[in-house]
């Protein structure tokens, strides 16, 4: 199963037509890991990644050794971040996580090759001319060999964590031009990325409306996607539209799409009836579930960015809540299984590092001594020489990196601007 593949599963039918617009593409003919994006000594690297983090900050050196493993495991010389395990393909997501990362440990070198490189092969055309400034989701090896974009359709928590990085990067870094390209991605992500319901409240939709407003009265939504504290910032910079808006949105789907289940649990997937006002099961038909999984998890990062970033109640008391049934599955076994339904049951014999880590940045904040121990027991015991887990899979790397990393290693005036 992978996180990404049920945006192929309802985009694909859709058939939007594009142009790849590919700079000296470099492709893998193996599963080795690629050079890496610096020619800096090693040591040298570390150095200066290790001050961008405050020295009171857990696990510091761990954080650097482990970034700087990703950058020269994971990532292509020119930029191209690579999953190795959906057959050497490329994502907006992937890219977007390298640039947050990169911004994060002060690595500006990675993060202009990351960029770079979404821009030159990621971004929308149809017959040869650029449709808008958001990155198609998907790229890699077609069927005829060749390499470029697989799906046109754009994933918009990919397009959301880069235009994040983006703004951090302007500030941190003093580059006006990333917040102007901020703020012109901003302007197509509202525009096709959000919908008004009814009283004219506006929703995140996942995608592109054609795939997830199958009808006038129906949306399909991703919690995991909606990121209130990047809707602050976003509103920091762009007064012409309302993402404080989209704050409220999110949290009303997010508070209460979780009554569809009996533990409380976030769901991957979520319809909301916009006649009726009330979230329903995604129908039996769609390849798209209502469970908690892998997406899920996401849901407890994001809203610890918000309570810590932006001191929002809404956030710290849907954390404590919602975690509740994970609470007490920790407190009985110390083992969350991997996916669960929303009656609370297991359905997998198998637990995810990942899973983990959003976990841990959650308790991190409500319940600090669950924290540690899923830290010591679970997260700490799965990390070798850089990577975590046996086999370095992408997800793994980038969601446990993001969750060890405490809200309060950075600046504040990356969050709060001037």
């Amino acid at each position: 199963m992978r996180y990404l593949s049920k945006v192929a599963v309802i985009l694909c039918p859709i058939g939007l037509s594009a142009c790849v617009f590919v700079v000296n593409p470099k492709a893998p003919n193996d599963k080795t890991p690629v050079a890496n994006v610096s020619n800096t000594d090693g040591s040298e690297k570390k150095s200066v990644f290790l001050a961008a983090l405050p020295q009171s900050i857990p696990n510091r050196e761990l954080l650097v050794e482990s970034w700087d493993s990703y950058r020269r495991k994971f990532i292509q010389g020119d930029g191209r971040v690579i999953d190795y395990e959906a057959s050497d393909h490329s994502t907006s997501e992937g890219q977007a996580y390298a640039m947050l990362r990169a911004v994060f440990i002060d690595d500006p070198e990675t993060f202009a090759l990351t960029l770079k490189w979404a821009e030159n092969n990621l971004l929308r055309q149809q017959n040869g001319k650029r449709t808008d400034n958001l990155w198609a989701w998907k790229w890699g090896k077609k069927p005829d060999g060749s390499w470029g974009i697989i799906d046109s359709n754009f994933a918009s928590d990919g397009d959301i964590d880069a235009i994040t990085a983006l703004i951090f990067a302007s500030r941190r870094w003093q580059r006006p031009e990333y917040m102007e390209l901020a703020k012109t991605k901003l302007q197509d992500l509202w525009k096709l990325s959000s919908i008004s319901g009814t009283e004219g409240k506006r929703y995140l939709l996942p995608g592109p409306a054609a795939a997830f407003a199958p009808n006038e009265s129906t949306l399909y939504l991703n919690p995991s996607y909606l990121a209130p504290y990047a809707f602050r910032i976003f509103a920091q910079i762009d007064p012409g539209h309302d993402w404080l808006s989209l704050v409220d949105s999110s949290y009303q789907v997010l508070e209460n799409s979780v009554q569809l289940s009996t533990v409380g649990l976030p769901s991957d997937w979520v319809a909301l009836d916009l006649k009726t006002n009330q979230f329903q099961i995604m129908p039996n038909s769609s390849a798209l579930k209502s469970l908690y999984g892998f997406d899920a998890y996401r849901v407890w990062w994001r809203l610890s960015l918000d309570a810590a970033w932006f001191n929002s109640p809404q956030a710290q008391q849907y954390l404590q809540k919602s975690t509740q049934h994970l609470q007490n599955l920790w407190n009985q076994k110390s083992y969350l299984p991997a996916r669960i339904d929303l009656q609370g049951n297991s359905l997998v014999d198998y637990d995810a590092t990942s899973q983990y880590a959003m976990f841990y940045a959650a308790m991190r904040l409500v319940k600090p001594t669950i924290a540690q121990e899923v830290l010591m027991k679970k997260l700490l015991p799965q990390y070798k020489q850089g990577i975590w887990g046996e086999h370095p899979t992408y997800y793994t790397q980038n969601l446990v990196w993001l969750g060890l990393l405490s809200p309060d290693s950075q600046p504040r005036e990356l969050i709060a601007g001037n």
